[in-house]
């Protein structure tokens, strides 16, 4: 129930002609306090609810928890979220023995692209592609909850 994620900046598109899978996913927030979030998501045909912990002082760590639900559900839900739903197509890209996801944002958010890559250990080593940029991990600016509230094309 641990995850850690790194998060990049993205430097260029390059990662399209690599990427394996696309889908688009449309996302709320019930809940955006800083200690404990609570998100609403649709991805392509699913619906899914998550809760997300605190952040360690590194900001690769936390306690993450997440659950299917059907895609009915997942529409109520997003109408009862703090204002602020965030779109994005997600692209999957395989490097090496790791799997990058990365966002494209669109509507408040366009222009935004970041890159996540899951860990297995805060120190493990992965192959950084050319594409990478910038290293935002623990920055609180980029998360999905805070961008909800200050989008992008706000900063």
């Amino acid at each position: 129930m641990l995850e850690i994620e790194r998060k990049f900046l993205v430097n260029s598109l390059d990662f399209l002609f690599e990427a394996s899978n696309s889908m688009r996913i449309v996302q709320g927030f019930l809940n955006t306090h800083p200690e404990r979030t609570v998100r609403i998501r649709i991805k392509g045909d699913k619906g899914f609810i998550t809760i997300k912990g605190i952040s360690n002082s590194s900001g690769t760590t936390r306690t993450e928890w997440e659950k299917e639900i059907t895609i009915e559900e997942a529409e109520i839900l997003l109408k009862l979220c703090e204002p602020g739903i965030i779109a994005k197509i997600r692209h999957e890209v395989t490097i090496g023995n790791h799997i990058f996801e990365i966002d494209v944002f669109e509507e408040d958010n366009k222009g935004l692209v970041i890159a996540e890559i899951e860990l297995g250990s805060e120190d493990e080593n992965f192959e950084k592609p050319k594409w990478l940029g910038q290293e935002v991990t623990g920055n609180i600016k980029y998360y999905n909850s805070q961008l909800s509230k200050k989008p992008y094309n706000q900063w």
